[in-house]
């Protein structure tokens, strides 16, 4: 036990395996990649001019309601805070004003 008390653990690696990695797959794209290279055939790519910007904004929070918004967050902390001091108020008041405790 006291062996576990000063150890700290070491840093953990990040390691990433593909799950769907075709390496045939990829090697054809880049064969047929470098011929339309040769060739000059271009892939005409429609741009608008605006930059791309993914529709990921505030997904996370709406998947089913298991996450709570900031401000109800901000809400419960300050009721347990209340509690919190509270419950000491009442402790530290039968301590010293009450012959309670004995």
């Amino acid at each position: 036990m006291i062996g576990r008390f000063f150890h700290t653990p070491g840093a953990k690696k990040f390691g990433i395996t593909p799950r769907f990695w075709d390496p045939d797959k990829e090697a054809r794209d880049e064969r047929e990649r470098r011929i339309k290279e040769e060739m000059g055939i271009v892939d005409e790519k429609v741009d608008d001019g605006r930059p791309y910007r993914p529709n990921v904004k505030g997904q996370f929070r709406s998947q089913g309601g298991l996450s709570r918004t900031s401000e109800d967050a901000r809400r419960s902390q300050s009721r347990r805070l209340i509690w919190i001091i509270l419950i000491l108020a009442l402790v530290l008041y039968l301590f010293f004003y009450s012959d309670f405790l004995g």
